[in-house]
C-alpha cells in the first residue's frame, strides 16, 4: 500500500471544525484586549493608585503586544482554512509529506512536519 499523501475531506472536515473554534476565540481574545486598550486610552484618569505614566504605557504596550499576537494568530488559521479549502491542508511545506494529526491538533496552523521543525532548529 503507498503512503498516503493527503487527509480524506472528512479529516479535512474536523480539522476546519477544529480552526474555526480557534479562530473563535482567538477573535474573542482579540475583542477583549482592544477594549482593554480603548478603556486605557479613554480613562487616563482611572489609573490604579500607584500606577505612574511609565506602568500605564507598558500595559497598553503590553495589550498591544497581545493582540498583535492574537492578529498574527487568526491570520494563520485562516490561511490553514485557505490550505483546507484547497486540499493541502497537513502536507508538509520541507518534506511534501503529512504532518501527523497529533501535531494538527496542537498546532493546527502548522506547516512544517515535526521533522522538518527539528530540521530548521539545528
Amino acid at each position: 500500500m503507498s503512503e498516503k499523501t493527503r487527509y480524506s475531506d472528512s479529516e479535512l472536515k474536523e480539522f476546519d471544525d477544529l480552526i474555526v473554534e480557534r479562530i473563535d476565540k482567538a477573535q474573542k481574545e482579540l475583542e477583549f484586549y482592544l477594549i482593554q486598550i480603548q478603556e486605557l486610552a479613554d480613562n487616563e484618569g482611572t489609573k490604579i493608585k500607584g500606577l505612574d505614566d511609565g506602568l500605564g504605557t507598558v500595559e497598553s504596550e503590553r495589550l498591544q503586544n497581545m493582540a498583535a499576537r492574537q492578529r498574527k494568530l487568526i491570520q494563520h488559521l485562516s490561511n490553514a482554512r485557505l490550505r483546507i479549502q484547497n486540499k493541502v491542508y497537513g502536507i508538509c511545506r520541507e518534506t511534501n509529506k503529512l504532518i501527523s494529526k497529533e501535531r494538527l491538533k496542537a498546532v493546527p496552523h502548522a506547516t512544517l512536519s515535526i521533522e522538518a521543525k527539528k530540521k530548521k532548529i539545528r
